[in-house]
């Protein structure tokens, strides 16, 4: 049986991580029904895809024009308000299915298809919502998948930033994102569906499992996973990590750290 987990691991820390492969590799993990055949077709559809962008296809504005035509008129993707409630649109081989998903999903096959295509693409990570860039990032070529592919300007950026924060575009806000980071972003947009449905904490603890595996994550997302092993009943494992976090944390927040010991212990008194 295939370890897809130890894959996501492996790929996630490779000198040049796969976008696609990892996004796969959270559905196999996801859908203990997948098998590598139907990785391997969603690839397929991925290239099949690619080969229908026009070839000779040059500059920004000609490439956002006709991934818009292809992807978000002819092939039908785009998203609706109902996605942010199912699972599925989280998950790439769902999202090549179905056409829909939430905005980083759908920018994602924006940017493999692209990519394959030999487009200068990149995923922009806004506050609240991704979009995908074309070209010098300084230009701010953009597109929202979301919307079918909507050309968008740089204050079409700066409106989406201040009504998700209430604050000013930072410059640090337009870096194109990594394939890592892209796929972290995915996690915790995971973990959020699932925190608001306590009877699927089998979600969130994988969800918050492969972000572990990245080679960059929030520490406290190990006191995460304690808590959802004690919320499961694994009353022991998630005292132990517990008290491992607290450790971390006597140097950095010494009172944080005796409030995590004393959840520890609240955690093994189950037990009796």
């Amino acid at each position: 049986m295939t370890d897809w987990r130890q894959e996501f691991a492996e790929e996630a820390r490779s000198e040049r991580p796969d976008l696609a492969r990892l996004c796969l590799l959270v559905g196999a993990v996801a859908d203990p029904a997948l098998t590598q055949v139907d990785l391997d077709l969603a690839e397929v559809e991925l290239d099949r895809l690619a080969g229908l962008v026009p070839y000779g296809t040059r500059g920004a504005e000609a490439w956002v024009a006709a991934l818009s035509d292809l992807l978000g008129r002819r092939e039908g993707f785009q998203g609706i308000g109902a996605d942010y409630q199912r699972l599925e649109s989280s998950l790439l081989h769902e999202v090549l299915k179905r056409r829909r998903g939430l905005p980083i999903l759908l920018s994602v096959v924006w940017i493999e298809v692209a990519r394959r295509a030999g487009a200068p693409v990149y995923g922009l990570g806004l506050p609240g919502h991704f979009v995908v860039g074309f070209g010098d990032p300084a230009d701010l070529r953009l597109a929202d998948p979301f919307a079918g592919g909507r050309p968008m300007t740089g204050e079409d950026a700066e409106l989406i930033v201040t009504s998700a924060t209430g604050e000013a575009l930072d410059p640090s806000m337009l870096r194109p994102a990594t394939a890592p980071s892209i796929v972290l972003r995915i996690l915790n947009n995971i973990r959020a569906w699932a925190s608001s449905r306590p009877e699927r904490s089998d979600v969130a603890l994988w969800a918050v499992e492969l972000s572990l595996l990245l080679p960059s994550h929030p520490a406290r997302l190990r006191y995460e996973r304690a808590e959802l092993l004690v919320q499961r009943g694994d009353f022991l494992t998630g005292a132990a990590e517990m008290e491992a976090y607290a450790k971390v944390m006597d140097a950095v927040e010494p009172s944080a750290a005796e409030a995590i010991r004393r959840r520890a212990k609240a955690a093994r008194a189950l037990l009796n």
